[in-house]
Order: C-alpha cells, then sequence, then structure tokens
C-alpha cells in the first residue's frame, strides 16, 4: 500500500460505522428483520444525486441477469445492490477500507443480496482478478483519491472482457482554480487528484477503452444540494450521508456544493467500451 492510500484509507475509517447506521435504522423504524434497500437509500448512496444517479448509470450499462459487473471504489456497497435490484445481474465490489466492506456485507446480508453482491478489501491498482473476468465496469466518485490514472484504467481494463461497458461517474477538474477544503473525499490536497474530462479521453484511450459519452451533471448536482440542504435544515436525520463523513459532514458538502458553483469542480458521467 503506498502513502496516498494509507492517506486514504484513514481518511474514510469511521471506526464504528455499522453500529451507527444499524442504530439509525432503529431510529428511523427499520424492521431488520426484513430490510429493504428503500430503508438505506439515505446512507447507502455516498455520491451526488444519491440513488437516481446510481439508477441514471445503470441505464447507461446495458445489462442481463447473466452479467457480472466490476464496482472498483465499491464503498459501504450501495451502488452494488442497487443494480442487482433493478437489473438481477451480480456485482463484485472492491474498496480500499476495510470498514466499508465490512458494512458492505452487513447491508446485503440484511437485505438479502448477499446471494449477487460480493465485496473485497483490495487496491484499484491492483485489484485480485483474473484477466477478463467481468462483462462491465464503473466507478462512482471514487478516482478523485487516485494520482496514477493510467494504472487504473489499465487495471480495469485487465479484468474486463472485450466489449465490456465502463460508466465512470466522479468528480473532477474544472478551470484551474484550486479546490476548497475539507470535501468528502479528501481532508486536504494531499489525496485528491482531480484531473478534467478533457485528460480523462486519452487516459481512457491508451488504457484500451473508446469514449462513446461525456456527460456534465451540474444541473443535477446543484439542484442535488438544493434539496439536501433543505431537509438538512428541517431536522436532522438519523440516517444519512453524514454517518459516513463525520462531524465535519456539513462542511464538507458545504464546501463541495460551493466549489461547483465557483466553477472549480464539476460533476461528469463518462461511458466507455473496452476495445475488441
Amino acid at each position: 500500500m503506498n502513502k496516498i492510500e494509507k492517506i486514504v484509507k484513514q481518511h474514510y475509517a469511521v471506526g464504528d460505522l455499522a453500529e451507527r447506521i444499524l442504530e439509525g435504522l432503529k431510529a428511523t423504524g427499520a424492521d431488520l428483520d426484513n430490510l429493504t434497500i428503500e430503508d438505506i437509500s439515505a446512507v447507502d448512496e455516498f455520491h451526488i444525486g444519491g440513488r437516481k444517479a446510481t439508477q441514471y448509470v445503470i441505464l447507461k450499462m446495458p445489462l442481463s441477469a447473466r452479467a457480472h459487473v466490476l464496482d472498483v471504489g465499491c464503498g459501504i456497497g450501495g451502488a452494488a445492490r442497487t443494480m442487482v435490484s433493478q437489473t438481477g445481474c451480480k456485482v463484485t465490489g472492491i474498496d480500499l477500507t476495510p470498514e466499508y466492506i465490512e458494512v458492505a456485507r452487513t447491508l446485503s446480508r440484511l437485505t438479502r443480496l448477499d446471494d449477487k453482491t460480493d465485496f473485497h478489501t483490495a487496491s484499484a491498482l491492483a485489484m485480485p482478478f483474473k484477466d477478463q473476468t467481468f462483462d462491465a465496469a464503473l466507478t462512482i466518485h471514487v478516482a478523485m483519491n487516485i494520482q496514477d490514472r493510467d494504472a487504473l484504467y489499465k487495471e480495469i481494463a485487465r479484468v474486463t472482457k472485450p466489449g465490456a461497458t465502463l460508466c465512470i461517474y466522479d468528480v473532477m477538474k474544472k478551470g484551474d482554480a484550486p479546490i476548497i477544503f475539507p470535501v468528502p473525499w479528501a481532508q486536504t490536497a494531499a489525496s485528491s487528484h482531480l484531473v478534467s474530462p478533457d485528460e480523462m479521453a486519452p487516459l481512457l484511450e491508451d488504457a484500451g477503452f473508446e469514449i462513446s459519452e461525456v456527460e456534465d451533471r451540474t444541473e443535477i448536482a446543484v439542484e442535488f444540494f438544493r434539496q439536501s440542504e433543505a431537509a438538512a435544515a428541517a431536522s436532522p436525520a438519523p440516517l444519512g450521508v453524514h454517518l459516513i463523513m463525520g462531524a465535519t459532514a456539513r462542511q464538507k458538502l458545504q464546501n463541495v456544493r460551493q466549489n461547483i458553483a465557483d466553477g472549480r469542480i464539476i460533476p461528469v458521467l463518462i461511458v466507455a467500451c473496452r476495445k475488441v
């Protein structure tokens, strides 16, 4: 594990995340013996747009129930569970943070989706899978922490089959102004490694992917933050992504909104295909 990966792992570790989520679920009145992905949606989708954004990403990926999908940087498994519920496919997720993998497995078991989801603690730069294992892959708000993008996309290309779809939904750099910290993915610039949409093109092409679509998701992000702030002002929720981000959650989210408004960062969706 390199220095940056150690910083990232420490940044995301909470220590008692499973307990916090279970207590939050109890406070909302959820039945832990009959838990659904709707019950955990408030905390399960740790990215701009939440579950709606995940569902939109899935629509960009032509998946059958027989598909095996790789979720790179799966977090606590929310996107994987949504994908399984929506398509019936199998999803394998990896994440650098052991606690996230523990929570991902727990929530999949409680929602009875553990037969279709599989989670591993692993680096995205050295994945424990054979060549051409997966029919598709996705990364959602992951690459912002990865400096060696060339190695990342070549590793994803290695483990995906020719013709596989790669869907990327990430925060990217816009302009030259430095971003305001802290943000959800980094406390300081030491572990934040954004690239621009234009810089993504040669990275993906060199790795063996052909880009078919690039979409600016700024308008969706602005509306998402407007609704989130309105909900937060109404009453503190017992369940939400603040459980993952900790005491500085409000500041981190406000900084993301401000960075987007200032034109410093931009949420972007990229769809690419592994060249045959």
